[in-house]
């Protein structure tokens, strides 16, 4: 927020996007007295105009492009929902008229285009967030206190098994499973055990009877910065007992074992006697959008609202006091790296170095950005990009 930007009022919203995941958008920022819809923008005009019309909201204003809307309305900031090819465009777009942004993962189509973001974002001094929607699920933060009872953690496994026929680009996609749904188990990994990915192997593979045009299923093995493996092994062409959509989750360590189906409250099991954790955590404050002090390995409390929900409340609540969420663009960034190089191991056929992939990518930004991206680029000193 500026300071010409009055608190008291909703702030404006401006949506990219009014697809499937749009539409679920619509619903989101009309149940929220703290944000106004201002503006949709799609290239298919009458597919804007549909949803608005469903919603309610048919004199809200559409067009096909954010820099038409954007002339013409005073939005505060950006919703960007489109396909992944377009959030580097749509993101880069709004930062440069100063406009903070929240988006639908993955932060980008392509890590080099990621990490341009982050530094756009750091050159025009606005936030841009990632929606990682899953990470608001109070069961997760459950799960996260249980593991930290087990002392040192050696293993983390996630599975993921579902069969949705979407249709659209995801059937297309060079990897779906990873690109698109992965990435989701892949962040809360990170947050489970407050680690960064070192290395991978991984290996993708399409079953015979699989829908989707790329690889729709995987194993990926991470090597985490605190020595824990993390095992993830999905498949999204998996017919009858599915699992939870945020994948069911196993949890080992010293002194014992926690699991989380996804859907329930997660359950530990440790030697007796043997429990360890942290003093007092059961004591954590409520407000769930106070700034993260204390203990790094405790995090925030719960959130009170869920999905996508959450992160727009954090969101605003960013924007409105500068407190930094967890879907910065600059941490996020480290999810989507898992997955692209889960997806040059596959490739490879080899165990790959995170830092190399980052390295990879960094040069490619360098030799893209251009102006103060490029010279926010320039300014990094470290393949961990600053906060």
């Amino acid at each position: 927020m500026t300071e010409s930007e009055p608190v008291n009022r909703p702030l404006r919203a401006l949506q990219v996007g009014a697809g499937g995941m749009g539409r679920g958008w619509l619903r989101t920022i009309q149940a929220y007295d703290e944000v106004e819809l201002v503006g949709v923008a799609d290239l298919n005009v009458a597919t804007a105009k549909a949803a608005l019309d469903d919603a309610g909201l048919s004199t809200v204003p559409v067009a096909e492009t954010l820099e038409q809307l954007a002339d013409e309305v005073a939005a505060d900031f950006v919703v960007d929902v489109t396909i992944p090819e377009a959030h580097h465009a749509v993101t880069l777009e709004a930062l440069r008229r100063g406009l903070p942004v929240i988006g639908e993962k993955p932060l980008a189509a392509t890590l080099a285009e990621a990490l341009e973001l982050v530094a756009a974002s750091q050159a025009y001094d606005r936030l841009f967030m990632v929606s990682q929607s899953r990470r608001y699920n109070s069961q997760q933060f459950e799960f996260r206190r249980q593991i930290q009872r087990l002392g040192r953690l050696g293993i983390l496994a996630a599975e993921f098994f579902k069969a949705p026929h979407f249709g659209g680009f995801r059937d297309a996609m060079d990897h779906p499973l990873v690109l698109d749904m992965a990435i989701h188990a892949f962040d809360s990994a990170r947050f489970l055990v407050d680690a960064e990915p070192v290395a991978v192997y991984c290996e993708e593979y399409n079953p015979a009877w699989s829908w989707y045009a790329g690889d729709a299923a995987t194993t990926a093995i991470f090597e985490m910065s605190d020595g824990v493996r993390y095992v993830y092994t999905g498949s999204w062409c998996s017919e009858g007992l599915e699992t939870s959509w945020n994948a069911t989750w196993r949890a080992s360590g010293e002194h014992g074992t926690a699991l989380w189906d996804g859907d329930s409250l997660p359950t530990f099991e440790v030697v007796e006697g043997r429990e360890t954790g942290p003093e007092g955590d059961h004591n954590l404050v409520s407000e769930w959008f106070r700034p993260h002090t204390g203990s790094a390995r405790l995090g925030p409390p719960p959130p009170p609202h869920q999905g996508i929900a959450g992160s727009l409340r954090e969101f605003v609540h960013s924007l409105r006091t500068g407190s930094t969420p967890m879907g910065a663009a600059s941490d996020n960034v480290m999810s989507l790296a898992m997955v692209h190089a889960a997806i040059e191991s596959s490739r490879s056929r080899q165990r790959v170095l995170v830092a190399d992939v980052m390295e990879k990518a960094y040069a490619q930004a360098r030799e893209r950005a251009t102006g103060p991206v490029a010279d926010a680029l320039a300014r990094w000193t470290s393949l961990t990009p600053p906060g």
